[in-house]
């Protein structure tokens, strides 16, 4: 059994949604050896940092907030499409050749996942158009996650994260897929566990089955 780890490293130089200074991440060093027996540092992190999860709260009002989470599953079967070739956006039309397994986890792997594309082009990351998440809703995902560090963006009333909490389907967001191929997986979500807010960072790794496996 192969694992990939697929979550971004938090540091106060990374990635954030659309290069924004005010949404990285802080870290201030709090005690260390010369003045303290024990070393420690604060963190002041946006809870949509880097790879995490949003909750219906995040984008509807009166929704619910992260502990909708419990009783669902964060380890189960997963595709991950490779959309490389995508420009700008992922509609219906891209999405009409795959093969959407229902109760499945659905990973879009696109040019987000280059080395340094985020840096490079913070505010024109590929994203799920509101086709493209009406079409995977219809087969009925557990969640659906990109490698962007948001799912959607120059959609006015934010109809791509609408269309997928309201069906209950997890959005994961900053994923990092750049070395992973295509195909099916089993997906492990480890968000933190934090009351009554609308998002999560998360740890996410895909199992990959080794032809050893299968036939043991």
């Amino acid at each position: 059994m192969q694992v990939h780890d697929i979550s971004m490293l938090i540091s106060p130089e990374m990635p954030v949604y659309k290069g924004r200074e005010e949404k990285k991440p802080q870290f201030t060093n709090v005690a260390n050896h010369e003045d303290s027996s024990a070393y420690e540092t604060e963190l002041s992190l946006n809870l949509h940092t880097g790879t995490h999860l949003d909750a219906p709260l995040h984008m509807l009002a009166g929704g619910s907030d992260i502990s909708y989470l419990e009783g669902k599953q964060l380890i189960a079967p997963c595709q991950v499409f490779d959309l490389t070739e995508v420009e700008d956006k992922i509609t219906a039309d891209d999405l009409k050749d795959f093969e959407l397994k229902p109760d499945h986890y659905y990973l879009l792997k696109t040019k987000n996942s280059q080395p340094d594309y985020l840096k490079d082009y913070p505010e024109e990351f590929i994203y799920l158009a509101e086709s493209g998440a009406e079409r995977l809703t219809a087969t009925n995902p557990i969640g659906v996650g990109i490698d962007g560090l948001g799912i959607e963006r120059a959609q006015p009333g934010h109809p791509t994260h609408k269309q997928l909490l309201r069906a209950g389907i997890i959005i994961i967001e900053g994923l990092r897929l750049h070395e992973i191929e295509a195909g099916d997986y089993t997906l492990i979500l480890a968000p933190l566990k934090i009351a009554g807010v609308e998002g999560a960072p998360a740890r996410a790794f895909l199992l990959e089955s080794t032809s050893q496996d299968s036939s043991s």
